[in-house]
């Protein structure tokens, strides 16, 4: 097995201006200032309990590209850390975005920066001559799961659907390689070593949120997620695979 390599992105290529205020740029991890790094440490630990910062700054360390989320006023309010990479886990060559740490501030929660700065960064992985391109996320909270079926049409697992024989043997092949053995193929789980666990306010499920059939499924397959248990989810990133609403983040024009 060949090891996974890492994969440059042109992130200059990619930057949003939304009329919220709020604006999507992406640099290289290696260009990230030091003052930048405070600032989106304090912003994981506002949202995070006992978030530490060399654990902090290892897993950025490991991390390719950072989207940043800033006001007007250059203020952060929110980020994404990701790794992409190329590996042969699965048995043929395929492209992984993987989402480290992400974090939007209260306030601005609901604001398109994060997704639209987001699709259009990773878009660029996923050139028709380039394989097939998949993100891998882990989420301990259901409002990122949310994420998934708002912007792509089949990911996997889902509350409707069994997951399929292929898609859960390349979900198990790219987790297990990243994670090894803290990565349970039985539950889907992964158990980090050292676990983010949301902040008091963040880990009540508002009511009536449950009646969302997507956050009951997540809240059922992931029921350790106040703990930090992280659920492994697989998509793939193609633009027939996007929602209408995964279109117009990308800005790509109706057929």
């Amino acid at each position: 097995m060949n090891p996974p390599t890492t994969v440059d992105l042109d992130s200059s290529a990619v930057a949003s201006a939304l009329g919220s205020g709020l604006h999507g740029r992406v640099i290289a991890r290696s260009a990230l200032s030091r003052q930048m790094e405070d600032a989106m440490f304090a912003l994981m630990a506002s949202h995070f309990a006992g978030v530490d910062r060399t654990i902090f700054q290892a897993d950025l360390a490991e991390k390719n590209s950072v989207i940043l989320i800033e006001d007007d006023d250059e203020v952060l309010r929110g980020f994404s850390t990701m790794l992409v990479y190329q590996t042969t886990a699965p048995g043929c060559r395929v492209t992984i975005v993987y989402s480290g740490d992400t974090i939007v501030g209260r306030g601005c929660w609901g604001s398109p920066a994060l997704p639209r700065t987001w699709i259009q960064l990773v878009r660029q992985v996923a050139p028709a001559d380039c394989g097939d391109a998949y993100w891998l996320l882990l989420t301990s909270g259901y409002r990122t799961y949310r994420f998934l079926p708002v912007f792509f049409r089949t990911f996997y697992p889902r509350h409707d659907e069994e997951t399929p024989a292929a898609a859960q043997a390349l979900l198990d092949a790219i987790a297990a390689e990243r994670f090894g053995s803290r990565y349970d193929s039985a539950t889907g789980l992964v158990r980090l070593e050292h676990p983010h666990t949301l902040a008091d306010d963040l880990v009540v499920v508002p009511t009536g949120r449950t009646a969302d059939a997507h956050v009951k499924f997540f809240l059922a397959r992931n029921p350790g997620f106040v703990a930090g248990d992280e659920l492994a989810c697989l998509t793939r990133i193609h633009d027939d695979n996007l929602t209408p609403a995964g279109r117009r983040m990308a800005r790509i024009p109706r057929s």
